[in-house]
């Protein structure tokens, strides 16, 4: 007897029942080459069927002529034939209803340049990349539907179980739909109804094309938070526009568009959980008797069975809690909470898709491996004893997974917990979901028989004295002393880093008087978060750096949402200055200048002067113990500062090596 019986109960969509209300929601995997489907895609699919999800939706596939990015599955070609079938036939077999998206970007472009082939309702720009595209003709919209058409019974010949029309997000649909983005004077603009005609006519050919047993879905935009975009009320008369065809087996919603607010479609822990699922259900009543699916900020089996059970939504739609773990479902409904690994919300997936690197996740090392549901190590041909020095996430994911394989693994850890500095982040504003990670691989490193020495630093003569045939050094690193500091004061707490600095303050709640200045020359997420939590016990803050922007490492929805958090606070950014060794410090003065035109600027009434400057790694104990005759192995950032991502994936690489 499953803890969610709402979640696991089975439901009809059009003429098909799903086995339970879990839905993979559609993700860019990028794992295409060249359009064409490769093992790995259909591996990504079918691990998240066999962990549970009843219903999955593609990424955007390739079924128009322009369509060309060879990460896009292609359909309207021949690339893919019979791998369309097998496809469809994997995720058959392991459980699932495969569903293709019907998507366009548009004139939606976000690669830091413009698209020039771009098609769209009107020759305006788009708000991120200025791209103008060619306003389609009628002649070009009708044979854009005939397309799309063509593409869809193609994939329903192969098996797919159905589509769904992706109409948010500021891609082309949203943007026939929006004012803001469509000002034609023809059938296709002007009012709702003529807005709205582009999918009323898609919708109404896919149904006479493909029959009543295909499974026609769509998501629309709620709120894309653009002035003459769309806002609820709009987009309750969109919906009543596409229920009234009659036509439509299931419906959801999606917030943001492609200008500044492309963050709120993928809300992280700066908000609240499920923030859009009220909004939803309130929208879904204006298509009454329409299936209606739940998404945003979703993570917890708990979540998934309140949603159903109070008749919020028919349907729970994940997609990155399903790439972090593909066996979700299948977890929680036999019990197995604790074994979930969840997801961060970091949008690090999003971010790697979009500079070209693929789909990857900063909990789930294994994304796309064809055994990735539910996966257990294989045992180790011989178990070694392998020694982890450092208890953050990358000697965390080394320890659970070589002690998993069957070797005798000790830890050291000169705290007394696990997590390292991703610990002190879990502590600030929005880095909550970050301790599932840690979470995992302790329990996970338990179960397995791992010895903690808790608390103890370890000596390269501690290390020597276990004998061990591997050791495995995730000491992490230290920000370097800025040269503009006085050396005289180094180690005397005077300019702590913002490590140290966090470390006191999450200690304290008290408020402080004056300013609080942050030079950053990191740009990682933990430097805003530390930079709101700042602002909430002093009366200023100013953020201090070389490069013409902040947040640059991350990720754009990340980076947009970090924008929007400091401005809104009061917080100051100062962009393209360096501080000055010049500065008067013990009068509570930072001096800076411009690194362009070297124009100085002096804040005064200085309480705090804080860093996260370029990490030196903390390699110390290498030398020595590969002098003794052992194998050593440097992980994240022992081995170079770096990312989440490369501290999971480095310590998932070394305990599958010994």
């Amino acid at each position: 007897m499953t803890a969610y019986p709402h979640l696991f109960s089975p439901t009809t969509i059009g003429r098909r029942t799903l086995r339970n209300r879990i839905v993979h929601a559609s993700m860019s995997t990028h794992y295409a080459v060249g359009g064409r489907v490769t093992p790995r895609l259909i591996d990504y699919y079918v691990n998240r069927a066999r962990g549970g999800a009843s219903l999955l939706v593609t990424e955007p596939m390739a079924m128009l002529h322009w369509q060309t990015l060879p990460t896009r599955p292609a359909v309207l070609s021949d690339v893919n034939e019979g791998e369309l079938a097998r496809w469809a036939d994997a995720v058959g077999g392991a459980g699932g209803l495969m569903l293709g998206q019907i998507q366009d970007n548009g004139r939606g472009f976000r690669s830091g340049f413009r698209n020039p082939g771009a098609f769209g309702p009107s020759a305006l720009p788009d708000d991120l990349s200025w791209t103008v595209p060619h306003a389609l003709s009628i002649d070009a919209i009708r044979r854009m539907i005939e397309e799309f058409v063509q593409s869809s019974q193609r994939i329903q010949r192969a098996g797919f179980a159905g589509v769904e029309i992706s109409a948010g997000h500021g891609h082309l649909f949203h943007q026939f739909l929006a004012p803001r983005s469509n000002v034609r004077e023809d059938g296709y603009g002007g009012d709702t109804a003529g807005r709205t005609r582009l999918l009323i006519e898609l919708i109404a050919a896919l149904r006479a094309g493909c029959g009543t047993d295909f499974i026609i879905g769509i998501k629309l935009p709620a709120e894309d938070g653009m002035d003459r975009g769309i806002d609820l009320a709009e987009a309750a008369r969109i919906t009543e526009q596409v229920h009234a065809t009659g036509a439509i087996d299931y419906l959801t919603y999606c917030w943001g568009a492609h200008g500044d607010t492309l963050y709120e479609h993928l809300p992280d822990l700066h908000g609240p959980r499920m923030p859009y699922v009220d909004r939803i259900a309130t929208l879904g009543k204006h298509a009454p008797g329409v299936p209606l699916g739940a998404l945003g900020l979703i993570t917890d089996p708990n979540e998934g069975e309140r949603i159903i059970r109070d008749g919020l939504a028919d349907l729970v739609m994940l997609g990155r809690p399903l790439v972090t773990d593909p066996a979700w479902g299948l977890k929680a409904k036999q019990g197995r909470e604790a074994q979930i690994r969840y997801c961060v919300s970091c949008n690090t997936c999003w971010h790697m898709i979009n500079i070209g690197r693929g789909l990857h996740c900063d909990n789930n090392p294994r994304v796309g491996a064809p055994d990735e549901a539910d996966w257990r190590p294989e045992p180790a041909a011989q178990p070694k004893h392998v020694v982890v020095v450092g208890a953050g996430i990358a000697g965390m994911e080394a320890a659970w997974v070589a002690a998993a394989r069957g070797h005798r693994v000790t830890v050291f850890s000169a705290s007394d917990e696990a997590g390292g500095k991703t610990r002190l982040h879990a502590l600030l504003p929005g880095g909550e979901n970050l301790s599932s990670i840690y979470d995992y691989q302790r329990l996970a490193a338990e179960r397995a028989g791992t010895v903690f020495r808790w608390g103890e630093r370890a000596s390269a003569d501690a290390i020597l004295a276990l004998a061990p045939d591997h050791v495995v050094l995730a000491t992490g690193s230290t920000p370097a002393w800025p040269a503009y500091l006085p050396a005289d004061y180094r180690g005397e707490g005077f300019f702590p880093d913002l490590r140290e600095a966090m470390a006191d303050l999450t200690r304290r709640t008290s408020r402080q008087q004056g300013t609080a200045v942050i030079h950053d020359a990191d740009h990682g997420a933990f430097t805003y978060a530390a930079a709101e939590l700042l602002r909430a016990r002093f009366d200023r803050v100013v953020i201090l750096t070389e490069r013409e922007r902040i947040a640059s490492d991350e990720a754009m929805v990340t980076r947009q949402g970090v924008y929007a958090r400091l401005y809104r606070k009061g917080i100051e950014i100062v962009t393209s200055v360096r501080p000055l060794a010049s500065s008067r410090f013990e009068e509570g003065e930072v001096a800076y200048a411009n690194v362009f035109s070297g124009g100085e600027t002096v804040i005064t009434d200085v309480a705090l002067l804080t860093y996260a400057t370029a990490r030196i790694p903390d390699d110390q104990l290498a030398e020595p113990l590969r002098a003794a005759g052992i194998d050593v192995r440097l992980i994240g950032d022992a081995w170079a500062p770096r990312t989440v991502l490369a501290a999971t994936s480095d310590g998932y690489r070394v305990g599958m090596e010994f």
